[in-house]
């Protein structure tokens, strides 16, 4: 089997989840969009994707995640660990394990095969690629939308729940990424973890994002990329309601 295999982050946090319980379930993933269960859209967008040849759907109750999803030889429903971080890892560590690796979330509604595509001819052979949007691209497309924007010289940007992993060294990535997972929506306080050097270079926008990348990755003895989307719409998840109105309102040809 060639080709890149794909991992959909489909996991509850810890405790109740309201935004769930307003449309009728208690699992993120399984939010009805578009008159489907979130978590179907992204599959079905990596399954038609050319260069995919596995997607591993990871969720902590596999079982009704499972039940949503259609039969393909190509798809198997996994048990993850308790957080993103200690799921990925896992992984990476299990010598079975086929790279590269795409990983996405399954609020990532508005994924298709044009994104996916984009992303692996863009992140070629790096160690470690991530998705980002500009803000001004975003914004001209969608004036009101509010996202997580991380600031550095020369731009802002917002993640789009796309990754690549080339190979077992990306494991180090990951475990940085598991020092801050708690403070993913905190731009300054990811970065403060990069160091003192990179948060100031960020804080007073004397570094572009570029340039941080491969102060972190020579830190860390691999090579990490900025994947700049031509879709702005990969920066869209379905988080919170407003997401949900969004989403809703894109599929329906309305915004």
């Amino acid at each position: 089997m060639t080709g890149w295999t794909a991992l959909v982050l489909a996991g509850s946090r810890p405790g109740p989840d309201p935004f769930a319980a307003a449309h009728g379930t208690d699992l993120k993933a399984l939010i009805p969009l578009g008159g489907m269960p979130m978590v179907q859209r992204p599959v079905a967008a990596l399954l038609a994707a050319g260069n995919i040849a596995r997607v591993r759907v990871l969720a902590q109750q596999p079982h009704r995640i499972a039940t949503v999803l259609p039969k393909d030889d190509r798809l198997t429903v996994e048990p993850s660990g308790p957080t993103i971080a200690t799921t990925i890892e896992a992984i990476i560590a299990d010598p079975s394990t086929r790279f590269p690796l795409l990983v996405t979330t399954a609020d990532h509604a508005l994924l298709d095969s044009a994104m996916i595509a984009d992303f692996i001819s863009k992140a070629g052979t790096a160690d470690v690629a991530i998705g980002m949007v500009e803000r001004k691209a975003l914004t001209a497309r969608l004036p009101a939308t509010r996202r997580t924007w991380l600031r550095f010289r020369g731009g802002a940007y917002s993640g789009a729940n796309l990754f690549a992993l080339g190979g077992p060294g990306a494991g180090r990535a990951i475990a940085l990424w598991r020092s801050v997972e708690q403070d993913r929506k905190k731009g300054w306080r990811m970065v403060a973890a990069l160091g003192p050097a990179v948060l100031a270079g960020t804080l007073l926008r004397l570094l572009t994002l570029d340039q941080i990348l491969e102060r972190v990755g020579r830190r860390l003895g691999l090579s990490l990329r900025k994947v700049e989307l031509a879709n702005p719409l990969a920066a869209v998840d379905v988080d919170k309601p407003a997401d949900h109105e969004l989403v809703t309102a894109i599929l329906e040809g309305r915004a």
